[in-house]
């Protein structure tokens, strides 16, 4: 009977861990909505022209990137015709702007997950009176942690890099004298 009471718990600690960091990030992607490729790049033609000129290119916002291989078109080739003198990512200036929009959507959904999984940490501490909900509350806020760096991880910059893990570090030892003072 003891065995299945522990069992038991760790198994509520476990799914409320896992539904509390569920309900964060669906509640956060109905109120803060990610950045959509589309809206900064719309493919509104089903026509691609090619351009073949560095000033048509960068009229339409691309960027020109020249040919440097000539030596890849030894083939032989008519007499009307020329090597290309280079190709244009028609997409370089709204791919830009939709990676910039990405990395402030992926900060600010960094940040808000962090508060929440603090004040899940600080709300666990407080409940001296039920072991479950405040072992359970503290582990979702430090899973929160792990999963709003995992989010941010690829976008953040090396010192935002080294600041999360300090900040994570500090953390759980916190919440490991707190919790585990006595033993």
């Amino acid at each position: 009977m003891q065995t299945q009471s522990k069992v038991l718990k760790w198994a509520l600690i476990i799914g409320i861990v896992i539904v509390l960091n569920m309900f964060f990030n669906y509640a956060l992607s109905l109120v803060y909505k990610n950045p959509k490729f589309e809206n900064f790049c719309p493919n509104t033609s089903q026509v691609v022209n090619v351009v073949n000129t560095q000033k048509q290119c960068v009229d339409l916002g691309g960027q020109w990137n020249p040919n440097t291989n000539y030596q890849a078109y030894n083939q032989p080739m008519a007499i009307d015709k020329t090597a290309p003198q280079g190709y244009c990512d028609q997409q370089f200036t709204c791919r830009n702007n939709f990676d910039s929009a990405q990395k402030v959507y992926d900060r600010n959904v960094f940040i808000t997950l962090v508060i929440l999984g603090a004040i899940c940490v600080a709300v666990g501490n407080f409940f001296a009176g039920n072991l479950l909900i405040s072992v359970a509350l503290s582990l979702a806020g430090v899973l929160s942690f792990i999963i709003a760096s995992m989010r941010y991880w690829g976008s953040a910059d090396d010192l935002i890099k080294v600041i999360i893990l300090a900040i994570a570090l500090a953390i759980l030892i916190w919440v490991a004298i707190k919790k585990f003072k006595n033993n």
